[in-house]
């Protein structure tokens, strides 16, 4: 069984690009993403939060941890700004 974390296809996963977002709009547009696709039934998300000053990866940080539906989540091995995220 592969994981999600080693899939080269990453590419086909749902995305979601938080580049100028502050830490407020992080949170709400996360929990959004999160829950539309729990409904569609998607397993794995890809998250772009950039690298920068670490404040909204933070937040998406601090907002996957709080969040029920997400299973595990993790920077990605070859990108630091961007986290793969596995949902219910």
């Amino acid at each position: 069984m592969k994981k999600t974390f080693d899939d080269i296809f990453i590419k086909r996963y749902p995305t979601l690009d938080l580049h100028g977002y502050d830490r407020n709009t992080t949170v709400v547009a996360l929990n959004e993403f999160i829950n539309d696709n729990h409904k569609l039934h998607n397993h794995d998300l890809v998250i772009i939060h950039g690298i920068g000053q670490g404040i909204v990866k933070e937040a998406v940080f601090k907002t996957l941890a709080q969040n029920e539906l997400v299973l595990e989540y993790k920077l990605h091995q070859y990108n630091l700004g961007m986290t793969i995220v596995k949902i219910k």
